[in-house]
């Protein structure tokens, strides 16, 4: 045989080797492939495929804490704001009912005078036609005001309510008391707008 049949022979089992290996990866077998798979899907994950940490996350946690803070701050403003303005509601309305208080015990001071001219007129019996009528009324607006009267014959002497200008001893009474009243006095609610002017009685 020659060196060229022997060169041939050998081309020829190179070629049936390439084949063989090329029809083996081809005819795969059903189990062989799914061990591939299997082996494919437990390969460990390549870098660029690893689950982002817990903890590589941003501060949830400190931005949370942070938010609930500022809330609580917030709220304790709009407390603080509107104790502040209750109280300004309060303020304003009693400084508002004190100053209506002292426009009107101006107005009825200066009616005092009148008041007065009405209770000689009723002690002497003038208080009669268009007058009584006139002077009803006028008694009448005036209480509507708060506007209230005091000072009687037999009353107790009250130096807070009563202003004597004369001093006499009496057997008659046990205390203090007032025997004549010379000009009434006048209250506005509790605030007092004159004393009583009377004499005074004191015991033996």
């Amino acid at each position: 045989m020659s060196a060229k049949d022997d060169d041939n022979d050998g081309l020829e089992a190179e070629r049936e080797v390439i084949q063989g290996e090329s029809d083996s990866t081809a005819e795969e077998t059903p189990a062989e492939e799914q061990a591939r798979k299997r082996a494919g899907a437990h390969r460990a994950p390549e870098e660029d495929e690893a689950p982002v940490a817990e903890d590589a996350k941003p501060g949830l946690g400190a931005e949370l804490e942070a938010l609930r803070n500022e809330l609580e701050e917030r709220t304790h403003d709009l407390q603080r704001v509107s104790a502040e303005y209750a109280n300004y509601r309060k303020r304003v309305d009693r400084d508002r009912g004190a100053a209506a208080e002292q426009t009107t015990g101006k107005v009825l001071t200066d009616l005092l005078p009148i008041l007065d001219d009405i209770d000689r007129a009723r002690e002497h019996g003038d208080l009669v036609g268009p007058f009584a009528s006139v002077a009803e009324q006028l008694t009448v607006v005036t209480g509507k005001l708060g506007l209230a009267a005091f000072g009687e014959k037999g009353d107790p002497f009250d130096p807070n309510r009563h202003e004597a200008v004369a001093h006499q001893t009496s057997a008659d009474v046990d205390e203090p008391t007032c025997v004549e009243v010379m000009r009434r006095g006048y209250t506005l609610g509790e605030r007092l707008l004159r004393p009583a002017m009377v004499a005074v009685a004191d015991p033996e």
